[in-house]
Parts: C-alpha cells; structure tokens; sequence
C-alpha cells in the first residue's frame, strides 16, 4: 500500500493491493479542511503556510500547518502501518488565541476503487461507526477518534463529477455535513470531526482508513486500531522505520551533515517505491499522466537493477534478492508468439509490479522488417545486478535459483544478439527510449552484462560457457573500440543509428557516455574516457541558472527553456553519474573532493521532505516531471557509497561503520 501527496499535502494517488497498482484516487485530491467561527479553507498552498517533512528517520510525515485568519496551528503526522494495509493520521490542533474554540476537521476521500469511478458505494456502518467505500474485491473503511468520542458521527455521502456536481466535498464549506447514509455510482465522502480548545490549549484527533479485499477483513482491521489505538500506531512506525534505517548505518567521514542525512532520506523513500513482490518501480505521480495518459509506474529493469545493487550495497540484501527473484520468476519468461520469434532471454521494456508486460511505444516492426521492442542494456544489467549481489554476500545458495533460469537465457540472449560484421550488439533502443540504434552506453552494459556471466558460469563450475561468455566481452569491447570511437572528436560518439537504411554516427554528447565507466566496461584514466568526460561536462553542464547535468546537447522532454546555452532540463541522475566519474578518475583525497560540490548540488535541490525529481528547471531549479524519482534516490546511494569507498582505498584505512564490500 502506497500513498502519495501533492504540494497542498492533499494524497493524490493511492495504491493497493501494491505499489504502483491501483491507483484508487486517479490524481483526484482526498482534501482536508478546516471550519472555525464562520470562516472555511481548504488545506493548500496558496491559503496556508506549509513545511512538510518526515519525522527524523522514518516514514511518518511531520507537517505543519498556519493560516493567516485562523488561530490554529495545525500539526500532521500519517503513516502507512509497515504491516498492515492501514493508514492513520494524527492531527494536533493548537489555539493560538485568549478565547475558547471549536473547530471543525473535515477529512475527505475521493476514491475510484479498481482504478474507475463507475459503480462505487460509499455508505455509513452503524455497526461499526465508520463510513466504507466498496466495490468488487476492494474495501476502504474510514474512522476516526478524538481523545473523548471513538467512531464518526459527522458525515457525508454522495455524487461526483457528474450531472454538474462536483462532489460532496463542497458540503463541507458551511462548516455542516448532511449525513446522507448511501450513495452509489461516482461517490466521494466527508468526516467531520468537532474539537474543544481552551485558550492557549491543544488537542489531537485521529482518523484512519482500512483497506482490504471484504467487508470482515477491514472491520478486523478496524477492530484492531481500536485495540491498539491509533497514537500507538503513529509510534510503532516511527520506531520500526528509525530501526531499519540505522541497519545501513555508516561512518560518513568528512562528508557534509546534508549528504549523510540526504542519503537516509534517500533510502526510506527507496522502501515506499517497491512492492512487496519485488518490483522496483520507478515512480508513483500521475502528473505525468496529462502527456501521455500514462505514468511511470512500471519496472524498468534498468532503474531496478541500478537502485537494488544499490540497495544491496547499503545493507538491504534482501530487497535486491527480491527483486532478482522478481525477473527470474515473473518477467525472462515472456514469449511474444513461439511462430515468429525464437528469441528468448530478453527482457521487455518494462513491467507492471505483478509482473504482466508494461504499455510500451517500441514497435515491432521498423517498415516491413520484425524488430525486438528492447532496450539490451535492461537484460544486461540485471545480470550485472546478480552478480554483484553474490560479491557483497558471497552466498552461492542465494543465486543459485537465478543462473539457470535467468543468467544463462539471458546471456545467451546478449552473446548472440550481435552483429556478425561489426561484432556490436545489434540495434535495439537507447537507455533515454528515444531513438533506436546501436550505442555506446548500451555496448558497455552488455560488456559488464556478459563479464558478469561469466565470473557467474566459472563459480558454477560452467566453463564452456564461462569462456564464452568472457570471449564475447572482450569481442564486444574490443568492437566497442574501433567502431564507436571517434578519432576526429578524440572521445566516444553516442551511438551509431540507421537513417534510409544506412548506418550514420551520431556524435551528440550524452550524459549517458559516462556508464563506459559506472560499469566498468573502461578505467576513468583512460585518455579516450578522460576526454569523453570533459566533453560530457564541458557541453552539458548549465553554466547560468539552476546548474546541473542536462542528459544530452538538444534534449527537448519537457524543455523549459531554449536559448543556446541551456542543452536541456538538468537531471539528477545525470549530475550523479559525473559525480561517479571523479570519483573513479581520483587519485588522492584532493581529487576526490570535486564529487562533494556535484553531490551537494543533488541534495540541496530536494525538497524539505527529502524527495528527490527527476529533472529540475534549468533556471528556478523547481521540479519538472515526476517525483519522487526511484532512479534519482538509487544513484544518490550509490555515488555516496562510491564516495566512501574510494575514500577509505586513497586513505588506506580500514572500513568503519558497515562494511561495504560492493
């Protein structure tokens, strides 16, 4: 269960029964509002002063809330129950005024069970005192409770966005509800709440929500909160999230308090994006739906596979196994149609968190001739992924359910999927799902894909394969070489496309360059890499407004400004891999300390709550695009954590804090 906030701390999305699927709001705000003395308001940023944040250390919110004609402070915390599909929220209501008050709460829902508004009900339990939303499998209990009164006794129940009513919520305004017991079509809901405030007092109030797939099991959920009561549920999770944050504990040595607390942050907001089947997914925010009535919540295996090798890295081995388990298990075995296609071991472009075949705009066919719909770099990684999951654990029962079923399909699948002239992969799409072709940042994961396979074959005693498998890399490196260099440029062109037909190098620098040495596939000293590096920073990085990595010269995706010396939006993950790169071209501690300004460039664009976006506006540096951003956060993790490890090799100290041995 996942819930997600706009800026007006209103939830936006909501998903069940797993993260990135259903979305039961759609986008539609569940609002809240308060009423004193005549006057209403709807919690926003434009009436309100809000600061949003966590609870240090765990995934509680902690906001508070002012406006400039109510003498109230508003203070929230909400927590999704790490165990249960429950969501609590507390709210602390402070009277800044010499006279008593009696505000009135109102808590709204505006949900879409199954991902539709067609056929909901929403009626009021008088068993259990609670308003229910259902609809097929799919049961929301709402409730709440004041430090004197449990269960509801202020409600609403009706239409919405149709025959010209916008929804129930409007009810609310005049501070009274009207306490319809049903309704039934597109239908939303409203619970008031009434608190008593002596003069410089406060008071808490609770509301919750239950979901479940029947009506006995969210009334057992209800039963149960009102067992343990909801404050105790507000500390349990504060104390199991501060619990499993510091098991990836370190020792940050000298980097700033805001990257040590960036990289916590970091890791929570990590836990929130996968789903309990082990899906990573790269981003739950349906306001990308208005370009494409589309999101992002979807598997890539590339985001995957870079955020749980990070993941593993920082001490959370048993998310990246879950997600390594999630590709062997559910996504290698894809088959398109066994008549036309003998291609296996592939993976597609992405996935939906149970693992069925995501919506893709990679076409089958390129004029009368079949083509693959892949983007090769996403089969490669996870190999990759294995394999480095097996150097930080060293537990060979661990991978052995993935080497059969998935490293040696899949690496088959890359030893033979090259062209037999050139000796390169063969075109497949780029990483920026873009353009299709055959690119150097694909052409080095496929050799830390394929040199990946065969340090796994060797440790299962598969030496003919093994061979084959490192013959294959260096063959792919050493093609890699002569045809994706430039020696006119002096550094590597991104790629070679096919324009009517004919192959044409395509020069453009792209940020994406830089994985010749995330994944190993070249040393940073490399004068070819050096020079390709300098390129990269010299054409991408925004010298005037926001700073930043753009992701390449011309990128046009939600262009926000398009004078000359602006390339593009810059990226977090971008500016990251730059970061990467100095930190594996350092040679003393000296060198090492120009990642810190690239780093703290990363951290101070996130919000207060820590979320980190995809992109920023090249200019103001306000987000652009989705947020948070799965692969935004994975990287933050990684760079810190390539940081410190090459810190503690220039240093020649022994490692402090947990030990990585990534």
């Amino acid at each position: 269960m996942l819930a997600a906030y706009d800026f007006d701390y209103q939830i936006r999305d909501f998903y069940y029964p797993r993260v990135g699927k259903e979305n039961h709001a759609l986008g539609h705000p569940w609002r809240f509002g308060v009423w004193l003395e005549g006057e209403f308001a709807w919690l926003n940023r434009d009436n309100w002063t809000l600061r949003r944040e966590y609870v240090p250390g765990a995934l509680v919110t902690s906001v508070t809330a002012s406006h400039p004609s109510l003498p109230l402070r508003l203070h929230f915390n909400d927590a999704i129950d790490y165990e249960k599909n429950i969501l609590v929220r507390r709210v602390r209501v402070e009277n800044l005024s010499s006279r008593p008050l009696v505000p009135r709460l109102f808590f709204h829902a505006d949900i879409n069970a199954l991902e539709n508004e067609i056929g909901d009900t929403v009626f009021f339990d008088p068993k259990n005192a609670c308003l229910i939303h259902y609809k097929g499998p799919r049961y929301f209990l709402m409730s709440c409770a004041t430090e004197t009164t449990l269960g509801v006794t202020y409600f609403a129940t009706g239409t919405k966005r149709h025959r010209g009513l916008e929804g129930t919520w409007r009810d609310a305004e005049n501070g009274l509800l009207g306490a319809n017991p049903i309704a039934q079509g597109a239908v939303d809901s409203v619970i008031g709440i009434h608190l008593q405030l002596a003069p410089g007092a406060d008071a808490v109030c609770h509301y919750w929500l239950a979901v479940g797939e029947n009506y006995h099991e969210v009334e057992e959920l209800h039963r149960f909160i009102t067992q343990v009561g909801a404050e105790s549920l507000i500390e349990r999770n504060i104390d199991y999230w501060r619990r499993w944050v510091a098991a990836g504990e370190r020792d940050f040595g000298g980097l700033p308090p805001l990257l040590a607390e960036c990289y916590r942050r970091s890791l929570l907001i990590l836990r929130t994006q996968i789903d309990r089947g082990g899906a990573v997914i790269a981003a739950n925010d349906t306001d990308i739906r208005q370009f494409n009535q589309d999101t992002y919540s979807y598997m890539w295996p590339r985001d995957g596979a870079i955020v749980a090798q990070a993941l593993d890295r920082a001490g959370y081995g048993s998310l990246c196994r879950r997600f390594l388990e999630f590709c062997t298990r559910k996504a290698v075995n894809y088959n398109y149609s066994a008549s036309i296609l003998a291609e296996t071991g592939f993976l597609m472009h992405k996935y939906n968190p149970d693992g069925s075949v995501g919506s893709s705009w990679q076409p089958w066919m390129q004029g009368e001739e079949m083509q693959l719909p892949i983007q090769e770099d996403e089969t490669a990684l996870v190999i990759w992924a294995i394999w480095n999951h097996y150097l930080i654990h060293r537990d060979i029962e661990a991978i052995r359910p993935f080497y059969s079923p998935f490293v040696e399909r899949a690496a088959d699948f890359l030893l033979g999927f090259r062209d037999d002239r050139t000796g390169l992969p063969l075109p497949s799409f780029d990483l920026w799902e873009e353009r299709r072709g055959v690119f150097t940042y694909t052409t080095a994961t496929v050799i830390a894909g394929l040199a990946a396979a065969s340090s796994l074959a060797a440790l299962f005693h598969e030496a003919e394969r093994a061979d084959a498998y490192r013959q294959g890399a260096d063959e792919v490196r050493a093609a890699l070489d002569t045809h994706l260099y430039s020696p006119g440029e002096g550094r590597f062109m991104r790629g070679i496309v096919i324009e009517n037909g004919l192959p044409k190098y395509d020069v453009t620098v792209d940020a994406s360059l830089l994985g010749l040495v995330i994944f190993g596939a070249y040393d940073a000293q490399d004068e070819r890499v050096a020079r390709t590096i300098q390129a990269v920073e010299e054409r991408l990085w925004l010298k005037t407004g926001s700073g930043g990595l753009a992701r390449y010269e011309g990128d046009n995706y939600q262009r926000m400004a398009t004078r000359g010396d602006v390339p593009g939006n810059p990226w977090v993950v971008c500016t990251l891999w730059l970061a990467q790169c100095r930190i594996a071209k350092a040679r003393d501690l000296r060198e090492l300390e120009l990642a810190v300004p690239l780093l703290v460039w990363v951290a101070e664009r996130a919000l207060a709550s820590g979320v980190l976006p995809e992109q920023v506006h090249p200019d103001s540096g306000e987000f652009i695009s989705v947020s948070p951003l799965t692969w935004s956060h994975g990287t933050f993790v990684a760079t810190v954590l390539d940081y410190l490890r090459k810190g503690q090799e220039l240093s020649a100290l022994p490692a402090l804090g947990v030990m990585d041995k990534g």
